[in-house]
């Protein structure tokens, strides 16, 4: 079991890039078992509904759905869906769903996304792209908590409407905002349950984030004290810090599909690692989700035993 150590909670992501015919349902719950056992507080998903680089990528929403039937215990969360680009009344209702199948164990990682997306592929134009998130998350919250919910939005428009069962969670799963930007960093101290730094951020882009973010909370009279930070790292860990900077960086390229993103990386020997990811934690980040990028079972049982017992 990892260590315990106070306010500090370890993540990892959920086993999600599997080319065609390769997904082995057996391993995979074994895989989640052993994650639980290992004691990481939470396992998360990525949302990529198109392939952006070469890695093949399973659903966000049904890999975490298979991950919660294969465990009993660990928490789980996707990081982010773009809601703009989903239906707010299916998603809420897919994800309460989720939060009752569980038992509780659901978070939600929300995003903007941006207009550099196809969203001719998803039949939405760039014009109030941003309202059409918010009102999305609104609309969600509504039907979540509320008996009837009637809302009256540019792009949505509920009369009377009800949405049974609830979510487990009351009033509903933790609501984590991502985002880099100042703007939308001010949205994620105004709406958000939390923030997510995203792992394609640096480790110092995500320190000014965070100072930002801070100025915003007391902006919106937010209590720091009650809103969590997090931060994706993407980690190679091997004896040889070459060989894992150039796994990273490899893995990295096929995932976005660009080299630019080489430097988010964290990789190297344990003790690397540690003091990168240490950085994240001393930036303020309370919930760290390691996302391995090289034989992820091996660097989940590397990071348990090497990197996380150092942290402090």
């Amino acid at each position: 079991m990892l260590p315990v150590t106070a306010g500090m909670r370890y993540a990892i992501s959920i086993p999600q890039f599997y080319a065609d015919g390769t997904f082995d349902p057996d391993e995979f719950r074994v895989r989640m078992q052993r994650i639980e056992e290992l004691g990481f507080h939470s396992a998360w998903t990525q949302e990529q509904v198109l392939t952006a680089g070469q890695m093949p990528q399973l659903g966000a929403l049904e890999t975490m759905t298979y991950a919660a039937a294969s465990t009993s215990r660990i928490r789980l969360g996707c990081s982010v869906f773009v809601t703009s680009l989903h239906n707010p009344v299916h998603l809420a209702r897919s994800l309460s769903t989720l939060d009752q199948l569980s038992r509780g164990r659901l978070d939600v990682g929300v995003g903007y996304g941006g207009k550099g997306r196809m969203l001719s592929a998803f039949g939405i134009e760039p014009e109030g792209l941003l309202t059409r998130f918010t009102e999305g998350i609104e609309v969600m919250r509504a039907l979540w908590s509320e008996p009837e919910v009637t809302y009256d939005g540019r792009f949505w428009q509920l009369t009377g409407a009800r949405m049974e069962p609830k979510p487990f969670q009351k009033p509903g799963p933790p609501v984590w905002f991502g985002g880099g930007h100042a703007k939308a960093l001010r949205r994620a101290a105004r709406l958000g349950d939390g923030f997510f730094g995203a792992g394609s951020a640096t480790i110092d882009a995500f320190v000014d984030q965070v100072q930002t973010l801070r100025t915003e909370l007391a902006a919106a009279d937010r209590d720091p004290a009650t809103y969590p930070i997090a931060k994706r790292v993407y980690v190679v860990i091997d004896d040889d810090p070459a060989r894992a900077r150039t796994q990273a960086e490899q893995s990295l390229e096929k995932i976005y599909g660009t080299k630019a993103f080489a430097p988010v990386a964290v990789a190297g020997t344990p003790a690397d690692v540690t003091s990168e990811v240490q950085r994240v934690i001393d930036a303020g980040a309370e919930l760290v989700l390691f996302t391995p990028l090289d034989d992820a079972s091996e660097q989940a049982e590397r990071i348990a035993a090497e990197v996380i017992p150092h942290l402090r």
